[in-house]
């Protein structure tokens, strides 16, 4: 018997990711997984099975860009040659900006296409590349269904006044407003929390997605009702690159006098600065945390301070606070980043428990604590994957 698979993809600027799901007896069942990477640069490309061992790679040469047309193109030839025993259903795809217009996923179609690209400019360094991969899919593979879930999604359930700036009421009404990214790994801790923490599922819980690219959400009964990250994904937390919170008075000062025009701005606010910006070293939370340098100290120091200010925001917006649950790569994996930042919220009841948070958790506070501490491993794949099996089924 011939299983349904369902097939993820998340194309960066330069890099598409893909993971493929069977569906077998009501549940999705990881196989392949694989990534492209250096798309304009010298590509290679990885695959490897559900037990990490490598099925499959291909490099090319310098000067024989793949760009994400060839990079999809080649990634369907891989799936029809090497997942014989399954038939492909669907295509689902992270996109990172739904604007106002969609706020669950959606079947992708020409109309849906068009609207999207209207969200470009809200999402400038993300969002092209998004829709690049379901064009190439779309004219390669004209009759797979491909389904769009957004980044922007789950958080369209914060109130109004939350996603509100203090401009003149028509620049909100016209888009400037809160978005929150980050929203299917935010949905995916949302739905596995009830059986790690009924409580914190059913209460008030704040998320602390901390990767390359970081945020927090703050969950109450499941539901997002603030998030960190506003009109763009460089708002919030600074991250590996991106400033995070700025007064926009500095950009206004750069313009001025340093003579910088709108791409050097935003080449400087997306690429330059975060952690790399601090140190001088490195965007990678690992290599600060193994370096001596003071400027590395400095960058990680800044991070973890923020992360404080953002906690008690985001626990005074929901007025009060059950849970914190640390996840993505920084957070599943840096015990002293998770520890650094109970301690400095410790005045919120968190207490941490030294040993557990070493080994990983997935519980890090003492039984006593008032304020439960988690690490849960997020899995935005598996949630794009459920978004697109249950589109399908209707």
């Amino acid at each position: 018997m011939t299983d349904n698979a369902i097939v993820v993809v998340n194309s960066g600027s330069s890099s598409v990711k893909f993971s493929l799901f069977r569906q077998r007896g009501g549940t999705l069942e990881p196989g392949v997984r694989g990534q492209f990477e250096s798309l304009f640069g010298s590509p290679r490309f990885v695959a490897k099975d559900a037990a990490g061992a490598k099925v499959a790679q291909q490099s090319w040469a310098e000067g024989q860009p793949l760009g994400h047309e060839g990079a999809l193109q080649h990634l369907i030839a891989f799936l029809r040659t090497h997942v014989r025993d399954a038939r492909l259903a669907g295509v689902g795809h992270r996109v990172v900006h739904g604007g106002m217009l969609y706020s669950e996923p959606v079947h992708v179609d020409a109309k849906v296409l068009e609207a999207l690209d209207r969200f470009v400019p809200l999402a400038p360094l993300h969002q092209p590349h998004n829709l690049a991969a379901i064009r190439a899919i779309a004219e390669r593979a004209p009759d797979l269904p491909q389904v769009a879930c957004f980044d922007t999604a789950f958080h369209r359930t914060n109130p109004e006044l939350a996603q509100m700036f203090a401009l003149p009421h028509e620049l909100h009404e016209a888009g400037v407003r809160r978005y929150g990214f980050h929203g299917l790994s935010y949905e995916y801790i949302a739905s596995v929390l009830p059986e790690v923490d009924p409580k914190a599922a059913a209460g008030r819980t704040v998320v602390l997605h901390l990767g390359n690219g970081a945020s927090m959400c703050a969950l109450e009964g499941g539901r997002s009702v603030a998030s960190t990250m506003g009109f763009t994904a460089v708002d919030g937390l600074p991250m590996g690159t991106r400033t995070g919170s700025l007064d926009p008075g500095v950009v206004l000062w750069l313009m001025d006098e340093r003579g910088l025009d709108a791409r050097a701005i935003e080449k400087l606010l997306y690429q330059q600065s975060g952690l790399l910006g601090v140190s001088g070293i490195a965007s990678d939370m690992r290599t600060l945390l193994a370096s001596d340098a003071p400027r590395a100290r400095l960058a990680i120091d800044l991070f973890v301070y923020r992360i404080g200010r953002e906690l008690g925001s985001l626990a005074a917006a929901l007025g009060g606070l059950d849970a914190i649950v640390f996840t993505a790569g920084v957070g599943e994996n840096s015990s002293e980043i998770r520890a650094r930042v109970c301690r400095m919220a410790g005045w919120l009841g968190i207490e941490l428990d030294e040993a557990a948070n070493a080994a990983g958790g997935p519980r890090i506070s003492t039984p006593a604590s008032r304020v439960a501490a988690w690490t849960i491993p997020t899995n935005e794949e598996l949630m794009i994957a459920r978004h697109t099996e249950r589109l399908l089924a209707r």
